[in-house]
């Protein structure tokens, strides 16, 4: 009897083994995208450009494209250029400011740009002024430490190319006239600085990210699926991919095989990772961070001020905490946000599960993840104080950018969810990361984005990047060079080390989204 159960039991594993090696697709394309964001816009649209003929199917879990991290109301801050954001610009032990991370990521935000025009001029962006408006760019500090350091901050970034035209004043009287609401009702005598950069801008990623969906749509080989989650990512025997996807509307399961997957699916994109199990992806952990805006309701305050104000963080706050006074366009209409308040919630998502951050952890990235979270005692207090904060206390950080503030002008709203990286670390065991990292598979046949700010002022950078690493053959062809640099025209060159091309690209680009600009002499 128990070898004939033994024998029964043999049979139904080898059935159920064979049934999965064998596992039929029931569609074919040639790429994948999971999650209709601002990242899988933005590769879809290139690749598009790149190869006309491609397949390219896109997932998304929710109803709506561009329906957390890269909506306009869920962005932490929006048109990062580091004009005025102080976290890319850190002092030294020695006093001296670094700031070759600023100057980075505010040519990588000219690359978007370029890109954004690009797709203006040939009919695939709606006009540029339903996601792209001009917004000064102000760092506002106060305090004698504070000062000297936004000035040395200041005498350091002028010199550089690509801040020319950036302006300095410690003067009462011009800073009330760059930002009324901040200065309204404080005393002449405190000691403080601001920093302006007239051509910053402000920018609606969700209006983005719909405009480029809406056109991919429309070319031939491009299917768009909402109420579509992506469950699962098994590699088969001839390198490509067979990607699980479930519809959400009738429960059904369909198999789709594709030769290359891109997982851009935010907070969720550690998760698919872990389950693709190339080798690359192992180790990683993700800390999730959430937020919470204080929304002004009152528009004769919000037609007052018509600014980026960004101050410089707590002791231990993530990136995204940076307190700002934000001017935002959000569909055709200017809006006033202060914060973010940073906060911690178990979700990877916004409208995801609390059971996230516990599915994220495997034998493979519980130490870096413990290590990583005795290495950051700073952060978890301060978001402690997050957690705890009162109404009056938010109110008071608050007043700190906008004096005469009262609590009956605004009104707390939930922002979006952030991921922090995780990852292994030698030295450290694990090491916590601000920022954003492309994970690709050897083969180039599968690559995740993981991570936050700057995130999607940076997207098309971080798809070049993409490209270079899943396609490097591809992309060294004459045909996909041509096409890079009509897309890119800065392509492979440096705009910081170039005034001539700095202000050509700019002069384009800005005639093209409507935007201001200025000759460098």
């Amino acid at each position: 009897m128990m070898k004939k159960l033994i024998t029964y039991l043999l049979i139904l594993l080898i059935g159920f083994s064979i049934g999965c090696k064998n596992k039929s697709a029931d569609e074919e394309t040639d790429v994948v995208l999971v999650g209709a964001g601002v990242m899988s816009a933005t590769l879809g649209s290139m690749m598009k450009t790149l190869n006309p003929k491609l397949k390219i199917n896109i997932y998304e879990r929710l109803d709506l494209v561009a329906a957390e991290s890269s909506d306009a109301w869920n962005n932490a801050g929006t048109g990062h250029s580091a004009f005025c954001e102080l976290n890319y610009t850190p002092q030294r032990p020695d006093g001296t400011i670094e700031f070759n991370k600023a100057i980075s990521i505010n040519e990588q935000f000219e690359i978007s740009k370029q890109f954004w025009a690009y797709m203006v001029s040939k009919g695939k962006l709606p006009e540029p002024k339903s996601f792209i408006n001009n917004v000064p760019h102000m760092s506002f500090v106060w305090g004698d430490k504070n000062v000297a350091y936004l000035k040395k901050r200041y005498d350091v970034l002028s010199k550089q190319l690509l801040f020319k035209g950036m302006q300095y004043s410690e003067n009462f009287d011009t800073l009330s006239k760059w930002m009324p609401l901040v200065m309204t009702g404080r005393s002449r005598k405190q000691k403080v600085a601001a920093t302006y950069m007239a051509i910053g801008t402000d920018v609606n990623f969700g209006s983005l990210t719909r405009g480029l969906v809406a056109s991919l749509k429309k070319e031939n080989g491009v299917k768009v699926e909402l109420n579509h989650e992506v469950k699962n990512l098994k590699r088969l025997e001839d390198g490509t991919w067979l990607v699980t996807v479930l519809d959400n509307k009738t429960a059904k399961e369909r198999n789709i095989k594709a030769k290359f997957v891109f997982i851009g699916a935010g907070g969720g994109a550690l998760r698919l990772l872990q389950k693709s199990k190339i080798p690359e992806g192992k180790g990683f952990g993700g800390f999730p961070v959430s937020g919470e805006w204080m929304v002004c309701n009152n528009q004769a305050i919000i037609a007052k001020h018509i600014s980026k104000v960004y101050g410089k963080a707590g002791v231990g706050a993530p990136p995204m905490s940076v307190p700002h006074l934000d001017t935002r366009i959000i569909n055709g209409k200017k809006a006033l946000l202060f914060g973010p308040y940073a906060g911690f919630s178990s979700k990877f998502l916004k409208q995801g599960s609390y059971l996230d951050l516990t599915r994220s952890i495997t034998l493979k990235n519980i130490w870096p993840m413990m290590s990583a979270g005795a290495d950051n005692i700073p952060l978890t207090k301060y978001l402690i104080g997050q957690v705890t904060q009162s109404d009056e206390e938010r109110l008071n950080a608050l007043k700190e950018y906008f004096p005469e503030a009262k609590a009956s002008d605004w009104k707390l709203e939930t922002a979006g969810q952030r991921v922090q990286i995780i990852k292994k670390d030698e030295k450290e065991g694990g090491v916590l990361q601000f920022g954003t990292e492309v994970v690709s598979a050897e083969d180039g046949s599968l690559a995740a984005l993981l991570g936050a700010s700057p995130g999607a002022s940076t997207s098309v950078d971080i798809m070049i990047t993409l490209l270079k690493k899943c396609f490097p053959q591809q992309m060294a062809t004459p045909e996909w060079q041509s096409r890079m640099k009509e897309m890119i025209p800065s392509y492979e060159k440096k705009l910081s080390e170039d005034k001539d091309l700095v202000n050509k690209i700019r002069k384009a680009n800005s005639t093209t989204l409507g935007l201001k600009y200025f000759t460098i002499d």
